[in-house]
């Protein structure tokens, strides 16, 4: 049993999502701010009505709407548009399971006939007319008024939903930055500990628990104090006061015990110790959990931590389906790029959804470094080597007085072959890219290479078309001169082509000089057009 699918609409900062998801392992990859934790937290408020761990009737607020949902309606109204008021829909797709039989129906937005959870939050149509008044000066309105909506709760079957153990997969959210002190952190492995403990196990910690409170009272100092306590009787009561331990049902083991790792209480130790354990408790303990999500495994942890850890979840994933979200290149390559899922406000593809092969064999194969880097700046230059690389970087420093990374710029050296397979996710994704390329000498053919790309509006190609200056060096002396280029070399070439030659033969050393040097030079112009 797995989600297949999960479509959002207007919750939080997803206006719309429709993600199609891997059977076993997802990992989830963006840029902060895309909408990665939004969708944990979507789908596991869809199969546990649960959000913050409290029922969504109690959670429920004015900005789980979208806001750009909020603010069209708001705008409508002032111009005496008639629009549907802001609601909220989260739908999980169910793989289509025996088990699953009394989930299953086309009760959802797609129409599909297969077992799934819908979640919704909408009007109330017993408050329309109190919603109309509130609503009847549209410069007042800035967030929705929750106490006019109702949650509606449904299987795909159009049955309700009472409470999460009707539906039968289990899922568990895993997300550190929800634990703010050290009572929420104590409770919350308390809680992954229960899991893992047999009906037997918890009665007799339970019984042991009392017992250790009855034996309280037996002790020679307690009793002294009693006794003195009693002694005092009518001075403050007709009863006899006396001290002990809470033995209600509040003050269950639960509330009283404290995990240690090695006698030290486990929110004492190292954050990323706190997180390890967590995530490793979850996986282990959590047998009957069919769905697990992972927000940013990678927090507080090293190197080896985190390649321990992410060996862990390897090993110990078994049938389960997995979520992790990451901003981590280590998590994406140790866990295999194939189940890369790369998000970006709604927008979701997998590489097995590229539609050249070649192109997905290709990221298969290539370690994720590169693509992150591709998905998570806010615009890229793709360049052909090292030397076009600290050229460019350069290049765009003197120009904006800042290194392109600190403007959201990533300059990434790809092999010229790779270009267009980096462009294919970066139309898929809607990023914005500059090539960088030579012309080697053949125009025609570089045109024919880039055909779809000429007229994106995302992606520009930079070239020369001087086929006689074929590559950089070439461009670098068309475009500054001799002098310029014996100024920033330390050189005294006589002419063009032993200059030429030099900088070819010496292509690391040349681009390093260019970079360090105090001298004034110009890049040419396709490169200047791609640092604009």
């Amino acid at each position: 049993m797995f989600i297949q699918r999960v479509v959002v609409k207007n919750y939080r900062c997803l206006k719309m999502a429709n993600v199609t998801l891997n059977e076993k392992l997802n990992v989830i990859v963006g840029n902060n701010e895309c909408g990665k934790s939004t969708l944990l937290e979507a789908v596991h408020l869809a199969m546990t009505g649960q959000l913050n761990g409290r029922p969504l009737l109690v959670e429920l607020h004015p900005y789980l709407f979208n806001l750009d949902q909020v603010k069209a309606y708001a705008d409508a109204l002032v111009k005496g548009g008639v629009t549907e008021p802001p609601s909220i829909l989260i739908e999980v797709y169910l793989a289509d399971d025996p088990s699953l039989t009394k989930l299953k129906g086309n009760n959802n937005s797609l129409g599909l006939d297969l077992p799934g959870v819908s979640l919704v939050v909408e009007l109330n149509p017993g408050h329309a007319e109190d919603f109309r008044q509130y609503v009847a000066d549209p410069s007042e309105i800035r967030t929705v008024p929750v106490e006019f909506y109702w949650i509606k709760w449904r299987d795909f079957a159009d049955n309700d939903i009472i409470n999460a153990r009707g539906i039968p997969l289990q899922t568990s959210l895993i997300d550190a930055s929800t634990i703010r002190n050290n009572a929420a952190a104590n409770r919350y492995v308390i809680d992954i500990v229960k899991e893992s403990l047999s009906s037997k196990e918890k009665v007799d910690l339970a019984l042991s628990y009392r017992l250790m409170k009855d034996r309280f009272l037996e002790q020679p100092k307690v009793k002294s104090i009693n006794e003195a306590l009693a002694a005092r009787k009518g001075g403050i009561s007709d009863k006899i006061i006396s001290v002990s331990l809470d033995t209600s049902s509040r003050a269950s083991w639960e509330a009283g015990i404290m995990p240690h790792l090695d006698d030290i209480p486990l929110t004492l130790v190292g954050k990323g110790e706190q997180n390890s354990v967590k995530i490793k408790l979850a996986m282990e303990t959590s047998a009957n959990s069919h769905i697990i999500l992972i927000e940013e495994a990678e927090n507080h942890l090293s190197y080896p931590s985190l390649n321990e850890l992410i060996g862990h979840i390897s090993a110990n994933a078994g049938s389960r389906q997995i979520f992790i979200t990451t901003h981590s290149s280590f998590v994406l390559n140790k866990l295999g790029v194939e189940s890369v899922l790369l998000f970006q406000r709604g927008e979701g593809i997998r590489l097995t959804d590229l539609e050249d092969k070649a192109t997905q064999d290709y990221f298969m194969k290539l370690p994720g470094h590169d693509t992150l880097r591709l998905i998570l700046a806010r615009r890229s230059i793709l360049v052909e080597g090292p030397s076009d690389e600290l050229i460019v970087q350069r290049a765009y420093e003197r120009k904006h007085g800042k290194m392109p990374l600190e403007d959201g710029v990533d300059v990434i050296s790809v092999n010229s072959l790779a270009f267009k397979r980096f462009l294919q996710i970066a139309v898929k994704l809607s990023r914005i890219v500059d090539v960088v390329t030579d012309n080697d000498g053949n125009v025609a053919a570089l045109r024919r290479k880039y055909a779809d790309y000429l007229t994106s509006t995302l992606v520009t190609v930079q070239y020369d078309e001087d086929e006689a200056a074929t590559t950089l060096e070439p461009q670098l002396l068309k475009t500054n001169g001799l002098a310029v280029i014996n100024a920033v070399l330390g050189k005294s070439f006589s002419d063009d082509s032993s200059a030429i030659d030099y900088m070819t033969s010496h292509k690391a050393d040349m681009a390093l000089r260019f970079f360090e040097t105090d001298v004034n030079w110009s890049p040419p112009d396709y490169i200047a057009r791609a640092i604009r």
